[in-house]
């Protein structure tokens, strides 16, 4: 079940660049702890997954929360191929990730677990990550 589009406007898009820390998607809001992410990059979709299926084995019992999703074609032109030509092909699909962006939410679990399940997935992400509890609203 690997994550993409339905359907996009245009098959190929520029590669721009991340910059700031994020506004949108900063804090924990649908479960009781969340993943955050401190470096900015790029996420595959490969990686995402890789991280539900280390969380769903952890723990049976835990509601797992995807806050991002692989919008962004990344493409690449094949190996021993002479410059030119134009754009390569779309090869994967991968989230851009800001600063502060949550990444995985958890909820149905207590503290001890949800450190141990986002441990787990923390080691199948290429950026820094840190754990995050929901605020309580005053």
């Amino acid at each position: 079940m690997v994550l993409m589009p339905k359907r996009t406007r245009y098959r190929k898009v520029q590669r721009g660049r991340i910059r700031g820390q994020a506004t949108r998607g900063n804090s924990v809001e649908f479960g009781d702890f969340g993943l955050q992410s401190l470096e900015g990059g790029y996420i595959t979709a490969r990686q995402i997954e890789a991280g539900r299926i280390a969380a769903s084995r952890a723990s049976k019992d835990a509601k797992l929360y995807i806050r991002i999703f692989p919008h962004k074609p990344i493409t690449t032109t094949p190996a021993e191929t002479r410059m030119g030509k134009g754009k390569g092909e779309p090869d994967h699909w991968s989230a851009a990730i800001k600063p502060g962006t949550v990444l995985y939410e958890l909820t149905n679990v207590n503290e001890e677990t949800a450190v141990l399940i986002f441990n787990r997935i923390s080691f199948k992400l290429p950026l820094r990550v840190r754990f995050i509890k929901r605020r309580m609203k005053a």
